[in-house]
């Protein structure tokens, strides 16, 4: 058999066929999207803003100085993700995916809030840059158990035909995130002088992040638990120990290895295309802000309207072609549409970002139901959020700083080029070894239907 063949089907019994209730799935989706979207629309608002965020928090003669200490206390969140992994995703495997998705979307909503009241650098000195560091960590913290609960939620409440779908809609809720962030630092960058927008207009988009915290936690808080882990709670009354956290790891490394390699090619050219790019455009191609990040917008646009038609298609084709056609795109095309933006016109500039767009769907439509695939039931919280934000850590969160920092050593402006191409080679040989999750039950959970008549067939088939 070869690494990339299904595993051979279980053997089901009558009542291990899960037949899941529609409203309580697309309220599940919801929920779960709602949050991502809160996640990263400050993401992307700090990505979008980072110029101006220099200005307030890192005096400095130097623009490339500022936006590398930006980018410094972006990437900082990132460190502390791995440790709320662990602490988070645990929790989930022990307490339940619904209260553990409350706990982060609150910490998240109080990070976020706090760092629109943070006073600038001429009215506390040294204090204004620790503060906004402290937001960062706790919102970086929170968002350790976020999306692997989110995606783990999604997953064990759809029905294994519909998965790539149903988990498509937790990267629209991301994509939203960021066009709101983004369209609100555009319309802000718009209408604002210079002068108000470092003065007082930056604080606006982390102030908004109060108000759809509230909702969002309202959401999660009405939800119910996934099946799957409440059949985990049914088994553990009889039979199951605690987990332990070396078991999350080393009794996954398998799984743990190929998680990580794919969320790393996913999350470089997420971070690369979302967040380094708008300031790669003002940066190194001196493009009016305001219109760089229009451009963005109508990539972002463009990408929430494939999304969803790209989940279905993981359903239809799989998950693995899916995947391995973005990693080949970003190993041939990554340096002809970088030489396209790099031309300047506004048509070669959305030309070069609109590839790259659609190419990154082909990783944010099939990632929410590929990764929790994964892993089993009973670890698949844990192992997910461990492997996801270790990967996050060390490759996603760092690429604006990492890009940066090697132009600024080279002084090879193609370095984003150059660096998506690494990260496609490594995403590929993880899509060589990962076994095919499409219209498959996860791991360690009964089949999950739609409808009765889908279990009846099922349980005949059996």
């Amino acid at each position: 058999m070869s690494p990339h063949s299904p595993a051979p089907s279980p053997r089901i019994a009558v009542h291990d066929v899960t037949v899941t209730d529609p409203a309580l799935v697309r309220r599940a989706v919801k929920a779960a999207a709602l949050g991502n979207a809160m996640e990263w629309f400050d993401f992307g608002v700090y990505s979008y803003i980072a110029v101006t965020l220099g200005k307030v928090f890192f005096p400095s003669s130097s623009p490339t100085a500022q936006l590398l200490s930006t980018f410094g206390a972006f990437a900082a969140a990132f460190l502390v993700r791995p440790v709320g992994g662990m602490v988070f995703g645990p929790l989930g495997d022990r307490i339940g995916r619904q209260r553990v998705l409350a706990i982060t979307m609150i910490m998240m909503a109080i990070g976020t809030f706090a760092i629109g009241l943070i006073p600038s650098y001429q009215v506390l000195g040294m204090g204004a840059p620790a503060l906004l560091l402290l937001a960062r960590l706790v919102q970086g913290f929170s968002t350790g158990g976020e999306y692997a609960g989110a995606s783990t939620f999604i997953a064990e409440y759809a029905p294994d035909r519909r998965r790539g779908f149903l988990g498509s809609w937790l990267e629209f809720g991301t994509l939203a995130g960021y066009i709101g962030g983004a369209g609100l630092v555009t319309a802000l960058t718009a209408l604002l002088s210079d002068a108000d927008l470092v003065g007082w207009g930056w604080r606006i988009p982390f102030l908004v992040a109060g108000p759809i915290g509230i909702v969002g936690l309202y959401l999660r808080m009405r939800l119910e638990e996934t099946p799957a882990f409440a059949a985990e709670v049914k088994k553990a009354e009889q039979r199951r120990p605690k987990v332990r956290l070396r078991e999350m790891i080393t009794g996954q490394w398998k799984a743990m290895l190929l998680c990580i390699g794919l969320v790393l090619v996913f999350n470089v050219a997420d971070y690369m295309l979302l967040s380094y790019m708008p300031s790669y455009l003002t940066s190194q191609l001196k493009y009016d802000a305001t219109s760089g990040l229009l451009v963005v917008l109508g990539v972002m646009a463009l990408m929430m309207v494939v999304q969803p038609f790209m989940g279905a298609l993981t359903d239809r084709v799989g998950r693995r072609p899916v995947i391995a056609a973005g990693c080949v795109g970003f190993l041939v095309l990554s340096i002809p549409a970088l030489l396209l933006i790099r031309q300047g016109g506004l048509l070669a500039i959305g030309l070069g970002m609109g590839a790259l767009g659609l190419l990154l769907v082909c990783f944010t439509a099939s990632m929410p139901a590929t990764l929790p695939a994964l892993f089993p039931t009973r670890v698949r919280y844990g192992s997910l959020s461990i492997g996801f934000n270790v990967s996050v850590s060390l490759f996603g969160g760092t690429t604006p700083l990492a890009v940066t920092a090697l132009i600024g050593v080279t002084g090879n402006v193609m370095m984003p080029a150059y660096y998506l191409m690494a990260a496609a080679v490594v995403g590929g040989i993880a899509v060589w070894f990962m076994t095919e999750s499409a219209r498959r039950p996860l791991p360690g959970s009964a089949p999950a239907v739609g409808t009765e008549r889908e279990a009846g067939e099922l349980r005949a088939a059996a």
